[in-house]
């Protein structure tokens, strides 16, 4: 019996609230594939990019610097769309289950900051709900600090929740960050211009109350659940969607597994093992794995990475990728991921992706020993992740199968 695909459920306890509001999602080539495709300076950009986002302590609510990593967003495909204000001044933005923090570029961004005069700009003059704050905030990357000031107003979701079609909430008093810097290049390569972060208000910078918590404790979904489709298929639209208040059953199909958020921070689960074809097994005695919907790669420790992409004669390309030769492909053995239980199988056509005609990068990718990161769990062309929200001790992490057409492995983001 084929093992259930994998659906990322993260949910809450029931609350009265509004019927499933639907967000559209497009899909667009990485920053990082668009660098490299065009000879761009990505390999400069992952060494600068060192900060890891993924610590073994939770950054401490102190309105002080919070660690993030550049090379995060270099890898995010999957954007929808925002507003802010009364009007909604509109915004795209991904949402980052791997952060907590909304922010938007300000109109008062500083003269040189070429990623903000190139992206959609908030302008508190423009709003009738804008309400002061003026704390400065800090969010540190590899190569610099994106930073600015704290600032209250109505965030619309979606932008235009007027449209009965895709219902829609207003999430009042909303406290989010008016960027006036931001580093690097990451960002003005970036089709979005800003994040929403879905993960726990402990990773928050400034300990400011996420969007989705503020929206719950609003009572503005029928269920305290948001859940990801996203499709593959890099020509299909809209690339997926974002489901707040539930979950939509013609996206996926078969029983659902849970699994418990080990730490209430980034959503957090206990992986029993990894094995590699029938010669090799990794994270042996268990290990912690975060799911994160802002990059597309399977990033793990640097050397249980190495022994997966020796395993599978993979060889090193850049700071931690790796290379295939396209013609292996169809031999590379199956990566099994066990969670709870239950083996959720990843073809070669799920961790590896079409760099160029010729070669195949390895979607694992090196990265501190402290913490293994599961960004993205490939399901075929399609997957489907639900995240419920939690309260107290409920939290769980619900795992369900992808679409039987073609799906293959499990679906992360």
């Amino acid at each position: 019996m084929q093992p259930p695909r994998l659906l990322l459920l993260l949910g809450l306890l029931a609350a009265p609230g509004a019927a499933l509001i639907r967000i559209p999602l497009h899909k667009f080539t990485s920053i990082r594939r668009t660098m490299s495709e065009v000879g761009g300076p990505v390999e400069k950009l992952i060494a600068k990019a060192s900060t890891s986002k993924y610590a073994q302590g939770v950054p401490a609510v102190t309105g002080g610097p919070v660690p993030e990593v550049l090379k995060n967003y270099m890898d995010a495909q999957y954007y929808g769309e925002i507003g802010i204000g009364t009007p909604p001044q509109c915004f795209t933005v991904v949402f980052d289950t791997g952060s907590s923090n909304l922010w938007v570029p300000s109109i008062h961004c500083k003269l040189l900051d070429i990623a903000c005069w190139i992206h959609h700009k908030y302008n508190s003059g423009k709003s009738s709900t804008y309400v002061e704050n003026g704390t400065t905030f800090d969010i540190h990357y590899g190569s610099g600090s994106l930073s600015g000031y704290l600032s209250q107003d109505t965030v619309s979701v979606p932008c235009n929740s007027g449209l009965a079609s895709l219902g829609g909430v207003k999430v009042e008093r909303q406290v989010f960050g008016e960027a006036t810097k931001q580093p690097g290049i990451t960002f003005i390569a970036a089709k979005f211009d800003g994040i929403l972060g879905m993960a726990y208000p402990r990773i928050s910078v400034n300990n400011v109350v996420p969007v989705f918590d503020n929206l719950m404790q609003q009572k503005l979904v029928e269920k305290n659940i948001f859940s990801f489709y996203l499709n593959r298929d890099p020509s299909a639209q809209p690339g997926g969607e974002l489901m707040l208040g539930g979950t939509d059953s013609k996206y996926y199909k078969g029983p659902i597994a849970y699994l418990n958020v080990t730490r209430k921070a980034y959503w957090q689960v206990h992986m029993d093992q990894v094995d590699v074809g029938s010669g090799l097994t990794l994270c042996k005695e268990g290990c912690e794995a975060i799911v994160d919907t802002g990059t597309s790669l399977i990033v793990g420790p640097v050397d249980e990475v190495r022994e997966l992409q020796k395993a599978i004669g993979a060889v090193p390309l850049i700071q931690g990728e790796y290379m295939i030769p396209c013609e292996k492909v169809s031999s590379l053995p199956e990566v099994i991921l066990k969670l709870g239980g239950t083996d959720y199988k990843l073809s070669a056509q799920d961790y590896t992706h079409t760099h160029t005609h010729t070669h195949t990068h390895s979607h694992s990718h090196s990265h501190s020993p402290a913490a293994a990161r599961l960004p993205r769990l490939p399901c075929g062309r399609r997957c489907f992740v639900v995240f419920p929200s939690l309260v107290a001790e409920a939290a769980c992490l619900s795992v369900c199968v992808c679409p039987s057409d073609g799906g293959r492995g499990w679906g992360s983001q």
